[in-house]
């Protein structure tokens, strides 16, 4: 399959899921993306344009300890430190935003941490 094609198709996806998840000062969305080496989630308001909150495993705290991969043990991680960034600014209900992954493996992994973590969605 070509490379622009793969792009293509995996943008209309992102898309598609986009024009259904919006989040509100109430419920933000909480984007998340995986890219072959790290992690990261946001909290946006959508409304305001605004990022609230945000983790990823490029973060100075976490490359303290070692560092975390792209994998679901990480994701796991990273579900719950998403889940006490989000409720340390005063979030409780956000708007899960997959970017047309499929939910299963890490996505799945992240999601169930952060409903463990306190999060509702």
């Amino acid at each position: 399959m070509n490379i622009q094609k793969k792009h293509r198709l995996a943008h209309l996806r992102r898309l598609r899921v986009r024009n259904k998840v919006s989040g509100t000062p109430d419920r933000p969305r909480m984007s998340v993306k995986f890219t072959g080496q790290h992690i990261y989630v946001q909290f946006i308001d959508d409304l305001a344009g605004k990022t609230v909150s945000a983790i990823s495993t490029v973060a100075k705290e976490l490359k303290a300890q070692g560092g975390l991969k792209a994998n679901a043990e990480s994701a796991k991680k990273i579900g719950t430190m998403a889940a006490q960034a989000a409720l340390a600014v005063g979030l409780k209900k956000v708007v899960f935003d997959r970017r047309g992954a499929k939910y299963h493996g890490k996505v799945k992994a992240l999601a169930d941490a952060a409903r463990e973590g306190g999060l509702e969605f």
